[in-house]
């Protein structure tokens, strides 16, 4: 064999192999950087770790029930609500909330929009939005069921908050996340009476993120 054939051999070899390599350097470094990556994710999560906020109704008021041409109802409302952000590392961004209020499954009051809110850690704020002063369709069903709770003196309503939040540790922002808060209470309401309602016991809201 001639060293110029030997020489294109060799040249012919590295040629082939060359690609090889580099495609497993890349592999091998991609799957290096994902597991770096997930390990910093890890730890950063089993850090800051954060917690759900709490959300509890503590005050009501009605201004105005009008169930008196069914089926349709007029109301208007307004609740105070404390939410509390247990977490000591991570705040808390609220965006797009809206509140509503439900009776028996049924939507009775519009959507009413929220300003922004950022949770510090560790605090509480109280928010107090008024809901409603719209007329909204709903079933017979729910028209009657609302006359005949007044006249027991007792109504159920679920009060909703929705929107998206985003945790905040020191530099770090995720993504948004759906937040649903929903808060069902007992209200003591006689027919005819406007005002500050007493709650019946001072119910913590369930919260899914």
């Amino acid at each position: 064999m001639t060293e110029e054939h030997r020489r294109k051999k060799t040249s012919s070899e590295m040629t082939r192999y060359a690609p090889t390599d580099l495609r497993r350097f890349c592999c091998t470094f991609i799957v290096i950087f994902l597991l770096l990556a997930g390990v910093t994710t890890l730890i950063v999560w089993l850090i800051y770790r954060p917690h759900r906020p709490h959300f509890t109704v503590v005050g009501a008021a009605v201004y105005d029930l009008n169930t008196t041409s069914p089926p349709v109802i007029s109301t208007t409302m307004q609740f105070t609500v404390v939410t509390r952000n247990p977490n000591k590392r991570v705040s808390i961004y609220y965006d797009h909330l809206s509140a509503y209020v439900s009776y028996r499954n049924q939507q009775i009051t519009p959507p009413a929009v929220l300003p922004p809110l950022f949770h510090e850690r560790k605090t509480t704020v109280a928010l107090s939005p008024i809901i409603g002063g719209a007329m909204v369709p709903v079933s017979l069903e729910v028209a009657n069921g609302l006359v005949m709770d007044e006249a027991y003196g007792v109504v159920g309503l679920r009060l909703v908050l929705t929107g998206r939040l985003r945790w905040k540790a020191g530099a770090i922002r995720t993504g948004h996340y759906g937040v649903y808060v929903k808060c069902d209470m007992l209200v003591g309401l006689k027919k005819g009476f406007v005002g500050e309602v007493p709650l019946l016991g001072s119910p913590e809201c369930s919260v899914d993120i």
